[in-house]
């Protein structure tokens, strides 16, 4: 049985090679005096998640909101295992997926087909899984010959047709989806949002970062209202996104 379970997490991360008083200046005019801390050594700690109580199982499909900086993407990124908290649990069951960066592990100067295996293996293929499945990545990602040419030689737009096709191929217990994903040109968009929808549909638990409150809605059965790291709202969709935009209105 897949699940998500944080008992009391918290991430503190730490922020090199700037003058802390500049910094600490900057974030309590951002009404963040309560994030930031020096340690002994005078090293500037921003606390990026904080005392975070969250369980997830099976069916779940959650949506994070919030303002840019509330935390969101830092929570995927500790979900994904990218980040250990500084204090408390985190525990997963379940293969875990993060689509955060689809382009990450892509070589340049290797060809398509080269890095169909060695974007697959990175998001936890195995070899027999991604022969099995190449000639459909290949086949989805509609560049043809130019496969076999090194990425190097690739358009923004090949590049990201490529990554797309690869990362949602996989089989996840656990997707992690992050909005800054690309789609591509308009040509590409429309059956790439098929692909995702059924990726989303296929996995046992999907949380997603986004400002779109509408796609939540027709998506999530549940989300989270984040801010300043911490988890202010977590219920049915509808509710916490009702919450979420009435503090915008006052």
């Amino acid at each position: 049985m897949s699940y998500i379970k944080l008992s009391q997490a918290t991430l503190d991360l730490p922020i090199y090679d700037v003058r802390g008083r500049s910094l600490k200046q900057e974030v309590i005019r951002l009404g963040r005096k309560n994030r930031i801390a020096e340690d002994n050594d005078g090293i500037v700690i921003v606390r990026a998640l904080d005392n975070i109580d969250l369980e997830l199982g099976e069916g779940d499909r959650v949506g994070l909101i919030g303002h840019n900086g509330a935390g969101k993407s830092t929570l995927l990124r500790l979900l994904a295992g990218i980040y250990s908290p500084t204090t408390g649990i985190v525990e997963r069951q379940g293969k875990v997926v993060p689509l955060l960066d689809i382009s990450l592990g892509m070589d340049e100067n290797s060809t398509g087909r080269q890095n169909i295996r060695l974007r697959g293996l990175l998001l936890g293929m195995t070899d027999k899984e991604i022969i099995s499945k190449q000639d459909e990545i290949a086949e989805f990602s509609d560049l043809g010959d130019y496969l076999d040419l090194p990425v190097r030689t690739y358009s923004s737009g090949m590049r990201v047709r490529l990554a797309f096709a690869v990362s949602t191929a996989v089989d996840a217990d656990i997707l992690l989806l992050d909005e800054v994903i690309g789609v591509g040109d308009a040509s590409f968009r429309e059956k790439a949002n098929a692909r995702l929808l059924d990726l989303h549909a296929r996995a046992k638990i999907v949380m997603l970062a986004m400002h779109d409150n509408s796609t939540i809605r027709a998506t999530c059965n549940k989300a989270i209202w984040m801010e300043r790291g911490r988890v202010l709202a977590f219920g049915p969709s509808a509710e916490v996104i009702e919450k979420y935009e009435a503090s915008l209105r006052h």
